[in-house]
């Protein structure tokens, strides 16, 4: 999930979730507003982990948890943070199954859930902190009186047994700068302060036309909607291919947190947006720069493992029966995304 974040996380004051929180969609295909426009609804728990050890949520080594959904591209942004920056040994993840189910006995309510066993499916684990058979119970855990969306990702504070944030754009900047003590790559910073109102910019339009544009052309219930999306869309495209024409990343020559947020949809865009969200005015393969592009941020060392493709394909085309009520997965395009690229010309 997602929103404009405008002040470095080390400094603003932490914040809790209000104990009466206010009755929200339970997942994404309730988001859908009365003109049949997709509209998605905020997250809710957003405490920060802070470098400070006097904070409330201090930065320590094996005390939190996140919970991810290789299929979800906002759960896959702070894996790939999570990688990009060396943190595995002071931050455990554990990934949902790819496709939703029931989650209560007798409610119709689908969503995100855990594997019974190591091996029932590769890539999918049993909850080892909670032992929680849903993401649906986590948040009950956090809050009995939450009544929000059950989404991922979820970071999980292990020493208070509670959610400290399930806002993807936050988390992400938390594990840039929060842990450096911890990361092997200390270094690595995806948030540059001299970059930083490139990448507000770029995380603006990016978000609201690719990012959420995606589902605004796949959830919408009417033509108007649709057509207005799918516009916005494609000209947000074409924007990125004329930007990547002239520099390799979307904000100049550095990495960035930007490119992170533009490839998690971009990486699934001609496997399933194309075909199951109608986004098929032109396959991201036709735009040369893009696919150069994301390309080369898969081949980034870290960046390979979380992308999990069959996750991908099984969760969208099995977990939308409005959209694809058969369960239908198509066969390709299967891209190799290890193939050569020409990025390297912008190297000095």
């Amino acid at each position: 999930m997602d929103k404009a974040v405008t002040s470095l996380i080390t400094t603003a004051p932490t914040r809790s979730v209000s104990p009466q929180v206010p009755q929200m969609a339970r997942s994404a295909l309730d988001e859908t507003n009365i003109s049949g426009a997709f509209n998605r609804t905020p997250t809710t728990f957003q405490n920060l982990i802070s470098k400070d050890k006097a904070s409330q949520f201090p930065a320590e080594s094996g005390r939190y948890h996140l919970y991810i959904s290789y299929a979800c591209p906002w759960a896959s942004r702070c894996l790939s943070f999570l990688k990009l920056k060396g943190l595995e040994s002071a931050i455990s993840y554990t990934s949902t199954k790819a496709i939703w189910e029931r989650t209560k006995e007798g409610e119709e309510h689908v969503g995100w859930v855990f594997s019974t066993s190591g091996t029932e499916e590769p890539g999918a684990d049993p909850d080892p902190i909670n032992g929680a058979k849903t993401v649906r119970e986590l948040y009950e855990i956090a809050s009995s009186a939450y009544t929000g969306k059950y989404t991922v990702p979820v970071l999980w504070d292990k020493k208070l047994k509670t959610i400290v944030n399930n806002e993807s754009s936050e988390i992400i900047r938390m594990f840039n700068t929060e842990f450096n003590d911890l990361a092997e790559k200390p270094d690595l910073d995806l948030y540059p302060e001299h970059l930083q109102l490139k990448i507000h910019e770029a995380n603006e339009w990016v978000c609201d036309s690719i990012n959420n544009g995606v589902y605004k052309c796949g959830l919408a219930k009417q033509q108007g909607p649709y057509d207005e999306a799918v516009e916005k869309l494609f000209k947000a495209l074409d924007k990125c291919e004329e930007i990547l024409n002239k520099q390799r990343y979307i904000c100049g020559d550095t990495l960035t947190e930007a490119d992170i947020r533009l490839f998690v949809t971009l990486i699934r865009f001609d496997e399933v947006y194309v075909v199951h969200f109608k986004c098929n005015k032109k396959l991201m393969r036709e735009y040369p720069n893009i696919f150069n592009y994301t390309k080369d941020i898969y081949q980034i060392p870290g960046m390979s493992s979380t992308v999990k493709m069959d996750h991908i394909k099984r969760f969208y085309y099995g977990s939308h029966p409005s959209i694809n009520p058969f369960g239908i997965i198509p066969a390709g395009p299967n891209i190799d995304y290890s193939s050569p690229h020409d990025r390297e010309r912008f190297s000095s």
